[in-house]
């Protein structure tokens, strides 16, 4: 035997035996069917892909060659439960590219887009499919359907028309190949995202240069460069050690190089993603054009609850109009503050505002997140995170130390509701490291359903990037933190309280404006004086938090709440200016992002800086034309948290009505129904405007 078929037999008895002994290609016999991290490695995953995909293409021929008349059953009830182990497969690899990756598990990423794309294209584009699906569909009203068969029913016929099911054989192939290009250049984005956020460091070896810095920021950079082999005080690009610098060092040319790092991520050099921006807008918008839209935004904003472009783009004005002149307002004030206290400018960069806004909250409100951390030890607000949710759903949450996890970070914890049902198994991943992407998201490793009357509950995950404990000292939370984690932790109730039989209809599965929803309104409980007192002590002495504390923390509530509203428009808009173009982008990619938010300036558009190469909500994440979402979200957390403020903040019966009409449905209703049946009424822009406090400061 030659060298070469030597070769090719070791390579193919290994790829038998990742398959034949593959933990992500069996059910897991673990408790609830906990992910079986203890065994997984990454030879698994491309095996695994593999088999799943070979797998589910065999689930559709099956359904395609079935000789019965179609219907729901075995064409549109079949398919929902085809694929059921490339989800598992797919569920544990995605969600460890994000939280716990390698250059391999990346490699392998790139690897499988293409066989995925050549999978969801195999289904999309399967003529005989889609004339079963169509062929039950121009029956739906003769058939008898529940109310979720319907919308299942309905919602498949869509999915297949917007996966260019109409488009002819030439068209078809174009399309399967921008989507083949698509999920490259995503993942592409992502990894130059990570890669560029992890070159960064800035080492510190003169302890003069710390000035301004809290201790707690200190010790954190002093392990930080520990664990890196230098010495001194190491700072990076993740959110526990960028955002605080910028508010608290002194030395504001440091501050200035930290800035300029930070919003260059990506942005020319080694990492460059200005090309990928501008190709990834580019073939968006081709392939909207293929199925008939004017533009990308036109596509993807059609099955959203604002329904039409057009309609965002008034929804995103009726808050800029009285927004933007508060904002630069506000900002003038910061300004003015920063003269009186030694700052010479004229006007503040990017790199001054977080550290003289700060100085300024301090100064209206005596509070700073130096003064609230040590009430906000992270096991305690685990407890009051878990609390709150037995307090308004009755829900209880129980560590499980014998199950396996993928980082020993991570946290599992058995759901249970008022009765001792299971729910859901909650995996938690706090602290940021080099394999983590930065930010906070909620995900699943499997979802809800019902199949053969066996339920499957739901395997939720959440993963944060909180600053970590030092030394002696535990895990210390800013309240910006733990407001994240009840953000996140509001996600994972909209998965774990899912009620439903089709997956594809449970959980977070909703229209993409609709999702924000459950996890913003659960910030406001941060800024609830009565919650607040119920948990909030000094890790060291056991003292409550002082009630002048809390009291400073809520009337800053709203403190430079038009700026940073603002800012998350400015976000939206530049997500819109991406996905409304008509024509390829020709000019430099970060001209046409300052060009874009020109109108709407408020601090200076530094040259050096673009957001957009660092976009991933947008280009890798799955925001594309939609990031107006957490704003729409706001609109509607705004107006049902009112509900809560008038009946009060932990009224069982408020709760009941919003788990049972939002967190269990998920998408087996319109979400604008489910709305008006909860509220009483369609969502109101007002009602942020008054929280915010926007309009009366802008009569």
């Amino acid at each position: 035997m030659n060298k070469n078929a030597l070769l090719a037999g070791l390579a193919l008895a290994l790829l038998l035996s990742c398959t034949m002994n593959n933990p992500l290609l069996e059910e897991s016999t673990l408790p609830y069917g906990a992910p079986r991290f203890d065994e997984i490695t990454n030879e698994h995953y491309l095996p695994a892909f593999k088999a799943a995909i070979k797998e589910g293409k065999q689930e559709i021929d099956r359904i395609i060659a079935d000789s019965r008349t179609p219907d729901f059953a075995n064409t549109i009830e079949a398919m929902e439960r085809s694929g059921k182990t490339l989800d598992r497969v797919s569920g544990i690899f995605y969600n460890l590219l994000e939280a716990n990756t390698d250059e391999q598990m990346q490699e392998i990423a790139e690897e499988v887009a293409p066989l995925l794309n050549e999978y969801s294209m195999y289904i999309s584009l399967n003529d005989k499919l889609f004339e079963r699906v169509k062929a039950v569909y121009e029956r739906k009203d003769s058939l008898g359907l529940e109310k979720d068969q319907l919308r299942l029913l309905e919602k498949t016929y869509r999915s297949f028309v917007r996966q260019g099911a109409l488009l002819n054989d030439e068209d078809k192939e174009r399309f399967s190949s921008i989507n083949e290009e698509l999920s490259i250049l995503s993942l592409r984005f992502g990894k130059n995202v990570l890669a560029a956020t992890n070159a960064f460091t800035l080492n510190i070896s003169d302890s003069a240069q710390l000035a301004g810095l809290p201790q707690y920021i200190i010790d954190q950079a002093a392990q930080n460069a520990g664990e890196r082999g230098v010495s001194g005080w190491t700072f990076d690009l993740t959110a526990p050690s960028y955002g605080p610098f910028m508010k608290y060092c002194n030395d504001r040319e440091l501050r200035r190089t930290m800035s300029e790092a930070y919003n260059s991520r990506a942005f020319g050099g080694e990492f460059d993603n200005s090309q990928i921006c501008r190709r990834i807008a580019e073939l968006r918008l081709e392939m909207a054009r293929l199925l008939g839209y004017g533009c990308y935004a036109d596509y993807a904003v059609e099955d959203r609850m604002l329904k039409s472009t057009a309609r965002v783009q008034q929804f995103l004005g009726e808050l800029m109009v009285p927004s933007l002149p508060v904002a630069r307002n506000e900002v003038s004030q910061v300004l003015h503050f920063a003269k009186e206290n030694g700052f010479e400018d004229d006007r503040l960069e990017p790199w001054d505002f977080s550290y003289w806004a700060e100085k300024y909250r301090n100064a209206c409100y005596s509070v700073s997140d130096d003064m609230l951390k040590p009430y906000f030890p992270l096991d305690s607000c685990i407890n009051a995170v878990f609390g709150l949710a037995r307090r308004l759903y009755g829900i209880s949450f129980e560590q499980r130390n014998d199950l396996p996890v993928y980082h020993p970070d991570v946290k599992v914890f058995d759901v249970r509701d008022t009765d001792g049902r299971h729910l859901a198994l909650f995996y938690c991943d706090f602290f940021p490291r080099a394999s983590k992407r930065g930010g906070a998201w909620m995900t699943e490793f499997r979802g809800q359903s019902i199949e053969d009357g066996i339920e499957n509950r739901p395997l939720v995950s959440i993963v944060c990037n909180f600053s970590k404990p030092t030394g002696d000292e535990p895990a210390l939370l800013t309240h910006g933190e733990f407001t994240t984690f009840l953000h996140e932790f509001g996600h994972a109730l909209h998965g774990m309280l899912a009620e439903g039989r089709y997956g594809s209809l449970c959980g977070t599965n909703v229209d993409h404006d609709f999702v924000e929803l459950p996890s913003q309104i659960m910030e406001n409980w941060g800024f609830e004086t009565e919650y607040l007192r119920s948990f909030a002590k000094h890790y060291k002495t056991g003292e409550p938090i002082p009630d002048e504390l809390v009291q400073k923390l809520v009337d800053a509530q709203n403190y430079l709440s038009a700026y940073y509203q603002v800012r998350q428009l400015h976000f939206g808009t530049l997500d819109m200016a991406w996905h409304t173009i008509t024509s390829p982008v020709e000019m430099e990619t970060g001209t046409f992002e300052k060009e874009s938010l020109a109108p709407y300036e408020v601090l200076p558009l530094r040259p050096e800086s673009c957001i957009s190469t660092a976009f991933s909500h947008i280009f890798s994440g799955g925001y594309s034309a939609g990031y107006y979402s957490y704003k729409w979200a706001e609109v509607l957390e705004a107006d049902a948290f009112s509900l809560f403020k008038e009946k009060g903040i932990f009224n069982t019966e408020v709760s009941g009505a919003f788990r049972r009409e939002i967190l269990s449905k998920g998408s087996t209703e319109d979400e604008a129904e489910m709305f008006r049946r909860f509220r009483g009424h369609d969502p109101q822009t007002s009602a942020l405007l008054k929280k915010l406090g926007i309009v009366q400061q802008g009569n």
